[in-house]
């Protein structure tokens, strides 16, 4: 009679807890769905605004001519201008702040996780102020000039992956990389690029050139162009992929080394490898975008409001959430002091300044858990 008793209870409690991950799953699709459509929205509003409007149909129409066999089918009832303005400037300048948006918030989801603070970001390990200490090197003084147009990009990178070598060298104790270590070349070496920087601009010889490069420090889509969203979206596209692939050893990395010992995870190589593919994530949007900060920072904050701590839906909302925050933020930047334009950089402090406050002062919140 006992017996028959457990086993019934542990039949109905295997129930509930199918049930309830059924539901979960179910309410994570619509999330997930849910995002997507305002990424479309998202998407379609912010090529339609501007100083000359144009309404959305006529904006999907310039898009989809460009297709193979759809645009054939297409009736042409657009300007010359208007495709000007659809195809070669702003739909470009908004997939590329999509792109970015996507990898800087999956490089913010990775380095919380792998240092274990929820105040890390994507410039915590020092890799955006590299590639600003290359990239106003080539802004001020020329530098690189055999590589034309791409020197700006090529200078930002390399700057990045200097920054990402030194701190993890830094790192190391005894072939093996300490998180607090990292975390403190990660500041140190930020602060050494922060001063090179600040001396660099103090030696322009115009004074152009430093609005440009102080411009560039604080994030711009404004220079976008076709041929700078390949590199970047397959980057980001096969990163991405990766640690959703890998999102169980990164729910590991949370639990400590010996979790993960038991569990089978190597900590140390898995480590290595996130460092290397959050720099180069990290180099190469960087190198196309500027230094556009509170992205990284404050997007899987939000992801885990939304869908708790397991780092597969963590990742997935995130890139979607990214997408759409710097979507919008470039909106803003360019309509606010029009025909002016803002730095990304600035328009993302100000939301994400706001988000932190309130942040702290739900008491309900903490790192790796989701509000109640």
């Amino acid at each position: 009679m006992e017996e028959s008793l457990i086993r019934s209870s542990l039949n109905g409690n295997g129930d509930r807890l199918e049930h309830l991950e059924r539901k979960a799953k179910l309410r994570f699709r619509f999330q997930l769905f849910f995002l997507l459509c305002i990424l479309l929205l998202s998407i379609t509003f912010a090529v339609t605004l501007g100083p000359v409007k144009m309404s959305a149909l006529t904006a999907w129409k310039i898009a989809l001519g460009h297709l193979p066999f759809i645009g054939d089918s297409l009736e042409v009832n657009w300007s010359i201008a208007q495709e000007r303005i659809i195809w070669d400037i702003r739909l470009p300048r908004v997939l590329l702040g999509a792109v970015v948006g996507a990898g800087l918030s999956i490089v913010g989801v990775v380095i919380q996780a792998l240092v274990r603070n929820s105040l890390a970001d994507p410039y915590i390990l020092g890799i955006s102020s590299g590639s600003s200490v290359a990239a106003t090197l080539v802004i001020l003084f020329g530098a690189l000039p055999i590589f034309g147009q791409y020197a700006l990009s090529l200078g930002a990178f390399l700057g990045a992956m200097a920054a990402m070598l030194s701190v993890y060298l830094l790192a190391q104790v005894g072939g093996r990389i300490q998180t607090t270590r990292l975390l403190l070349a990660g500041v140190a070496i930020s602060m050494i690029m922060s001063a090179a920087t600040n001396f660099i601009v103090t030696l322009a010889p115009k004074d152009s050139g430093i609005r440009e490069a102080m411009f560039w420090m604080m994030g711009s889509l404004a220079g976008a162009k076709w041929e700078y969203i390949p590199i970047p979206a397959v980057v980001v596209l096969v990163v991405s992929f990766f640690l959703i692939v890998q999102s169980r050893s990164l729910n590991i990395l949370l639990m400590g080394e010996e979790a993960a010992a038991t569990l089978g995870v190597n900590m140390e190589t898995f480590r290595k490898v996130l460092i290397i593919i959050t720099s180069l994530v990290t180099g190469t949007v960087v190198a196309v975008s500027g230094s556009i900060g509170f992205i990284g920072l404050v997007v899987p904050h939000v992801a885990r409001l939304l869908v708790g701590t397991d780092h597969k839906r963590v990742l997935s909302c995130s890139i979607l959430i990214g997408m759409i925050l710097v979507i919008w933020s470039d909106v803003c930047a360019r309509l606010v002091l029009a025909p002016q334009e803002l730095p990304i950089g600035v328009v993302t402090a100000l939301c994400g300044g706001p988000f932190f406050i309130w942040l702290l002062r739900r008491s309900s919140y903490s790192f790796g858990g989701g509000g109640k």
